[in-house]
């Protein structure tokens, strides 16, 4: 595992939820590896934290792939966790993710409607026709924001959430997130993939204030120290 982390970086807490930034590298939960994940880390904290006796509850609401970094959200309680799962289920949970493509897409903007079916054995999903047993739908909006030295930062909304579906659907359409060596091959460019959830929106499960939560990508790092990202991580 590249990443070594002690303790969560926390956004946000209150008696219902526990909003977290996911180093990449960094599994979202237990795996067979039995590397550190964020699960049992916010289960650790809060445990220390509040001297809780035993294993603190901690609901796991969604995922982010190992290499992909940026805001996760976790439920202190089970009402909070089966509320938000909910929000999930009717689009009402907003993620939204900064990935560097290798080149442009020829529409600046668009949406990308593709059918997924995941190989479980190699852990790897690919683009397989609509019908193909044990295939789910994909969807996602993406938008480029700037480009520099034959790249593009696009933000992408997601209206699915699939496993690797950003990665798969833009190296789909021959533009793949750099770095992401496993779908884009040569064509991604060797380094670190340049994908992260960088918004999550989200009603609160209890107050019902809706909440956004912003984190940026490492600016100092190959390939977002190429465009100004911070220009495009504001609050609304």
């Amino acid at each position: 595992m590249d990443e070594e982390i002690k303790e969560p970086e926390i956004l946000f807490e209150d008696n219902h939820v526990i909003v977290v930034l996911k180093p990449q590298n960094v599994a979202s939960c237990p795996d067979e590896s039995e590397d550190a994940n964020m699960l049992d880390l916010v289960k650790e904290y809060l445990r220390v934290r509040y001297r809780k006796p035993g294993n603190a509850y901690v609901g796991l609401v969604h995922r982010l792939d190992r290499p992909t970094g940026g805001v996760m959200v976790f439920a202190k309680t089970s009402k909070a966790a089966a509320r938000l799962s909910e929000q999930m289920r009717t689009g009402d949970f907003e993620k939204k993710y900064l990935a560097v493509l290798v080149g442009a897409p020829h529409e600046e903007r668009g949406k990308l409607v593709n059918w997924l079916k995941k190989n479980a054995v190699n852990n790897t999903v690919y683009l397989c026709p609509q019908g193909t047993d044990g295939a789910k739908l994909a969807s996602l909006d993406y938008a480029v924001l700037a480009k520099a030295e034959g790249l593009a930062l696009t933000e992408i909304k997601l209206h699915t959430g699939r496993s690797h579906q950003i990665r798969v659907q833009t190296a789909g359409i021959s533009h793949p997130v750099y770095g992401d060596m496993r779908y884009g091959g040569e064509k991604a460019q060797k380094g670190k993939l340049a994908l992260w959830a960088y918004s999550l929106s989200f009603t609160h499960p209890v107050t019902h204030e809706r909440l956004r939560f912003l984190a940026e990508p490492p600016a100092e790092e190959r390939p977002w120290s190429y465009f100004d990202v911070s220009s495009f991580v504001k609050p609304m």
